[in-house]
Parts: structure tokens; sequence; C-alpha cells
């Protein structure tokens, strides 16, 4: 064995056990999620003190559970995923059941409320409905949970079918999978005379999954019980203003304190991350920095104006002063930059950073010019 075959060794094996790994723990976190569902439509079903929680169940559970990332918001979409994937049943519980921990759990008690799960037998087509749809063993294993999330929003089944099929040949990211939805892949699909040129031109063009599109999630870093400084990948951008925190607050000027990085702010249901959040002891106001490590765009205004006005409707308290925002790049246009933020928020200023400063030699030089 020489060298190479020594790196390519290496390399297959971490490739493929970090691949195990992400699908092990994906398994694991569609199937709590799934049986979570399971016994809330059950007991809004079937519970014998259901009318005394009424509509206000999901909240007490929240407050009763009161574990992070089980929330109200989330034991909605567990009981949307069921819902959606009744079908999942035997795989769910042929996973839990064979797992270490629950395996010594009673089998009777622990199947019970899921007795009147509608059957599982579905496979290609429901032909009652004529309605397309996967196996549940392929939807179950070659689906990421954030992705069956996404499409059990999609009330159609046949276009659940339809993007479910698609996102598995394709092995689509969470996020090529949401840009696919949200620019109605399926409606253009039925619209196009050449449909297979159509799904060929989009399989080409999509970003794949990779196992660390799976682990790196905020939903399966809560699930894990992981920091939340996983979630994000350090950009050195970030990385060196914050080692150098001190005079980079000098810079901006006095009275920053520093609060946050990476700020996690969560809008209906995505996660969006703020660069760095001060708080003005002397404006009395917080303050969002982001970092671009490219020239100004204007959809770098928008996102930074969403955040402003996240803060006024969520952070702010009734004795400060509405955000302020800046956003550093490393080239803008002032012509742009004007229209860009023409009616937006008037506390959004676009600044430009310099990646190395001059020598020192530089500067005496410059000085020296000058005088």
């Amino acid at each position: 064995m020489n060298f190479e075959s020594l790196v390519n060794h290496i390399s297959a094996i971490q490739n493929t056990l970090q691949a195990q790994a992400a699908h092990s723990v994906n398994l694991a976190l569609t199937s709590r999620n799934w049986l979570m569902g399971c016994y809330i439509v059950e007991f809004e079903q079937n519970g014998e003190d259901r009318a005394a929680y009424g509509e206000q169940l999901l909240k007490k559970l929240e407050k009763q559970l009161n574990t992070k990332g089980l929330n109200e918001r989330r034991f909605r979409e567990f009981r949307r995923l069921y819902l959606a994937y009744p079908q999942l049943k035997d795989e769910v519980l042929h996973y839990v059941m064979s797992g270490s921990e629950i395996r010594h759990t009673p089998s009777a008690e622990f199947i019970a409320p899921i007795r009147h799960t509608p059957s599982s037998e579905l496979q290609l087509i429901d032909k009652q409905n004529n309605e397309l749809t996967l196996s549940p063993e392929k939807v179950f294993n070659k689906l990421p949970y954030s992705h069956l999330k996404s499409i059990s929003q999609l009330d159609n089944p046949t276009k659940r079918a339809f993007y479910e099929f698609e996102a598995i040949r394709g092995c689509w990211s969470f996020r090529e999978l949401e840009r696919q939805i949200n620019s109605l892949y399926y409606e253009r699909s039925g619209l196009s005379k050449n449909k297979e040129i159509l799904s060929a031109l989009v399989q080409q063009q999509a970003t794949q999954l990779q196992p660390a599109d799976v682990i790196n999630t905020p939903l399966t870093l809560e699930f894990l019980g992981l920091n939340e400084r996983a979630l994000v990948t350090e950009n050195d951008l970030e990385q060196a203003i914050l080692d150098n925190l001190q005079k980079f607050l000098l810079e901006m000027g006095h009275g920053f304190c520093f609060e946050a990085r990476q700020k996690r702010i969560l809008i209906d249901e995505d996660y969006f991350f703020a660069d760095l959040v001060f708080y003005h002891r002397i404006l009395k106001c917080h303050i969002i920095v982001e970092l671009k490590i490219d020239k100004f765009h204007h959809e770098y205004a928008s996102q930074l104006n969403m955040y402003l006005n996240y803060f006024k409707a969520e952070v702010m308290q009734a004795d400060d002063n509405p955000p302020i925002g800046i956003l550093l790049c490393t080239e803008k246009g002032d012509t742009l930059v004007r229209y860009a933020t023409a009616g937006l928020d008037p506390n959004i200023f676009v600044q430009k950073y310099k990646v190395q400063l001059p020598s020192e030699e530089e500067i005496k030089d410059f000085i020296s010019r000058g005088i």
C-alpha cells in the first residue's frame, strides 16, 4: 500500500461512517417526532380528559415538559407529520423497538396508542383515490426529517409524492428542496410538454445533500442536546473580529456591549443568524452587525432590514430605542446602496471595510506626502 492508497482508504472510511452516523441520527429524529405526533393525535381523539385541555393542549404540554426544542410550534409540526405520513407506522415501530434502550418496553403498552393508525400497505398507488405514493420504507430511510417536515406542509398527496421522488432521486439538500417547492417545480412540471428534459435540467443544477447537512442543522442539534455554537460554521472574518474584539469595539466607538454571536432568529419555520449583536448603553438600543465577504448586494440590505423588524417586535424593551443595523462589505457602490435602502429602515448603515490595513511604512509615507 502506497501513501496515496492510505489517504484514499482513510478518506473513504471517514465519508462512509459519517454518512452512517448522519443516517442513524436522522432515523431517530424522524421516529421521535412521528411518535410524538401520533400520541398527540391519539390523545386529541380518544384522551379521557382531552376536553379539559382543549385548544391549549400543546401550550400546556410545552410547559409541563419544559424541554428545549419541544414547544408548541414543534408539536404542531409533529402532529402534521403524523397526519401526512400515517403509513410510516411499521417503519417507525420497527426502528424504535429494535433500539437497545427501548427494547424492553412492554410492547402492548407501547403500541396501544397506535392501533388506530390507517393501514401502511400503500406502495406505489392508492387505487381508491388514484393518488401516487412512495413506499413507506423509501420515505422513512431516504428522506431526512427536515425534508419530511417541509413536504408534510403540502396538502396534495400527489404533490408530496412528486417532491419525495425528486428529492430522493436527486439526493437534494433541504435548501434545494425548499427552493424547488418555492419555484413551483411541481406546477411547472405539470405544464411542461417535456417533463423528462425539465427534470433532468433541475437535477443537473440541484445542490446535493451531504452528511454534514443532516448533522449540522438546528433540528438535529436540538435533538442531540448540543451547544448552539455548533449550529453555524465560523467564517474567518467573524473569527478575526472576535479575536480582536477590544480593538473592534474601539474602532466602532464608545458604548458598545457585546451581546451575541450568530444570534439565532426563528421566523415562521426558518432559522436565520445575525452575525454580531451589540447593545449600546448610551444610545440604549441593539446594534446588529452583518459581515459579508464580498461586495454589497441589494438582498443584504433586505436581510438586515428583516432582522431590525424582528428585534423591534420580539426583543426591544419599552424603554429601548429602535435597533440599528450595520452592514460591512468589502466594496459598495453608493448609488446601488441608495436605491437598495430607499424605503427601508433609516437605521441601516452600509460601510466598507478593508481586509488588511496599510502597513506602518505606508501610513508614514502617506502622512509625509500630505505634509
